[in-house]
């Protein structure tokens, strides 16, 4: 079960996006496996993908589209099946299938983003994705959020959506997103998937601009198992239904703006970790005192993807031996071992890299018997700082990527 996780009650509805699902039988039949988002003419999109060398067939036609055009009309998505390491066909699958997006809704296949999920090495079922489109396309609503945000999900155990509003000086703004993943999560750009949608009147540049920040905020803070997705995609859509003027980053309601998006992201992030594959705690990791933010992230990316650090917390074992191994084999130039603190949440363990003298078991096995806490690093050495957010590896964590693909 995720961790202090429920599905969202209700998402709210974004002026000039309509969004619909249907089974096409990707991966299995018996659920909704594949969706339409449409977006109103004049919408500004931008998107971040993978850094992963193997970049799946949509990342790389997403690309191509979003350098080449200014109006994307619409997204197609499906789950079960990522169509990644699939080569040429795997190319035209991705091309065939949004061709048939744009004849479904009356636009050019150029204006049309792909994006799969699901097991890599296989290729797309193109006939039934094609079959299926059109029955998507008749199921656009304004309110079918929710919907979407389950027909997404792959080895999810509960969908995740986030919905803001924001009052500015040319009227309410909504911003609504969704994403999936909970294993293969260590986005090293965004994360597996993640949609944010916004009606406010953003222009090309504030969109690209508050996307690349929000995700720095909050999914390039979010790791399960480190492992990079082939198909890792966040894209933020502007549709530009609210006031009449456009919103560049020097307007004032930008940063109102920015600040939900912002909000969404983190709160997308978070669900992902706390439904990270088999997880039974939410764990930040926050470092500080470090000499810049690039030490402080690798002190705090080698805490969060130690399997010991992580088993241990699983186990509710406050094995502080493993979480200084972590910090000292983080590869900080010159770390001075005598100048590190460390805390579980408010109980010291290591004051000047020595156990502290208050310390004792009991205390620390309170903290990580808890479903959330945090593991809180000094490093001795400056101002910078950064927070991470992961969750511990489990007996389920093994068995669903055991029996990921029976």
């Amino acid at each position: 079960m995720p961790v202090n996780l429920e599905a969202p009650v209700a998402l709210a509805l974004v002026a000039g996006v309509r969004l619909g699902s249907a089974e096409a039988a990707i991966k299995k039949p018996g659920r909704q496996d594949l969706l339409v988002i449409e977006l109103a003419p004049g919408s500004r999109v931008a998107g971040m993908f993978t850094q992963n060398a193997f970049c799946a067939a949509p990342v790389q036609v997403c690309r191509e589209r979003l350098a080449a055009t200014a109006s994307i009309r619409a997204l197609l998505i499906n789950a079960g099946n990522a169509n990644a390491a699939t080569g040429a066909q795997g190319l035209a699958s991705a091309r065939d299938t949004s061709a048939a997006v744009a004849a479904a809704i009356g636009c050019e296949p150029s204006q049309v983003l792909p994006f799969s999920t699901g097991v890599i090495g296989q290729q797309l079922p193109v006939a039934r994705m094609v079959e299926a489109i059109p029955k998507a396309v008749a199921n656009l609503q304004a309110d079918a959020w929710n919907a979407a945000a389950r027909a997404i999900m792959t080895t999810d155990t509960v969908p995740k959506g986030a919905s803001r509003t924001v009052a500015t000086s040319q009227g309410p703004v909504t911003v609504t997103g969704i994403a999936k993943g909970v294993g293969m999560i260590y986005p090293n750009m965004a994360t597996l998937l993640a949609y944010i949608g916004t009606d406010a009147r953003l222009t090309a540049e504030a969109t690209d601009s508050l996307l690349k920040s929000a995700v720095a905020a909050s999914f390039n803070s979010a790791t399960v198992d480190g492992d990079t997705s082939t198909n890792d995609s966040c894209v933020l859509f502007a549709t530009a239904q609210v006031g009449s003027t456009d919103v560049d980053t020097a307007h004032a309601d930008f940063p109102l703006i920015a600040e939900a998006v912002t909000e969404v992201c983190i709160e997308l992030a978070q669900a992902i970790v706390r439904d990270g594959e088999g997880a039974t705690r939410f764990i930040t990791v926050d470092v500080e005192a470090a000499g810049t933010v690039e030490e402080a992230r690798l002190v705090a990316y080698s805490i969060a993807h130690s399997p010991l650090v992580k088993t241990a917390m699983f186990a509710g074992d406050a094995n502080w031996g493993r979480l200084a191994m972590a910090i000292g084999k983080a590869g900080v130039p010159g770390l001075d071992p005598a100048k590190v603190d460390l805390w579980l949440d408010d109980v010291r363990l290591l004051d000047g890299g020595e156990p502290h003298p208050a310390y004792h078991e009991d205390l620390g096995a309170a903290v990580v018997a808890k479903p959330e806490f945090t593991i809180r690093v000094a490093l001795g050495r400056g101002t910078a700082k950064t927070r991470v957010w992961t969750c511990d590896f489990s007996y389920d964590y093994v068995k669903i990527n055991a029996e990921y693909r029976t």
